[in-house]
């Protein structure tokens, strides 16, 4: 199965600083960017006939209060996440911001590996929503580690690698533990409903801990293919 691409606009005042993390985005892979806007009002627009996944929100505009129109668009029932990136860093704005339902709040000057950061965990919290049936508490833990009181599973999510959470992880590892043969990173992705690139970077964390071994495979045209199973 293809993983669709997450749709961002970035809505920024300055042009220039709309252009760097249109740029920044395109790096991230996963993400393409619909539009950047420079007024609230035709962020408006866009929001409503684009109806992106993402919106990059800052809060200082010509025409009115990013916090304004992220409180409207909570009060329309938009389903459009919000990543807030302003350079206010007083705590009645963060207060705002969290209120309002932000998935995550960057202050600027904005640095690339931040904001690599936060589309990644971004991206793998829409794909852990999108894969669910049902919820546990363990689930709900995994998908709000702010509202969780678990330290332990805050421990855990400290020790693994970023890129790597353990909702995803664990779902790698129970597919092996009914398997005696070997997969490829693409029948992995598909069976789990996420990318290529995400299964392999799942793949090679498990076989850097010793649980999975890899065999490579160079019949055929093209590059070589890994193949990974169990460890014996």
């Amino acid at each position: 199965m293809t993983e669709q691409l997450i749709r961002i606009v970035i809505a920024e005042d300055d042009a220039r600083i709309a252009e760097i993390q249109q740029r920044f985005v395109e790096q991230v892979e996963g993400f393409e960017v619909l539009g950047l806007s420079h007024s609230l009002e035709q962020t408006a627009q866009m929001v409503e006939i684009l109806q992106p996944d993402l919106l990059l929100l800052d809060i200082h505009f010509q025409d009115g209060n990013g916090l304004d129109f992220l409180k409207n668009l909570r009060e329309q029932d938009q389903h459009t996440d919000v990543i807030l990136m302003t350079a206010a860093r007083d705590i009645e704005t963060l207060k705002s911001a969290m209120h309002g339902g932000i998935f995550d709040y960057i202050v600027k000057p904005l640095v690339f590996e931040r904001i690599q950061d936060s589309l990644q965990r971004y991206q793998q919290h829409r794909q852990q929503l999108n894969s669910l049936q049902q919820v546990d508490q363990k689930t709900i833990d995994a998908l709000l580690p702010r509202g969780g009181t678990s330290s332990s599973a805050s421990n855990l999510d400290d020790r693994l690698p970023k890129g790597i959470d353990e909702l995803t992880l664990t779902k790698v590892r129970d597919l092996f533990t009914e398997l005696e043969h070997s997969l490829g990173a693409s029948t992995v992705g598909e069976t789990l409903g996420v990318s290529r690139t995400t299964a392999r970077r799942y793949l090679e964390y498990l076989v850097s801990s010793g649980e999975l071994v890899v065999d490579v495979n160079y019949g055929g045209v093209g590059r070589p293919e890994r193949y990974y199973c169990r460890a014996s």
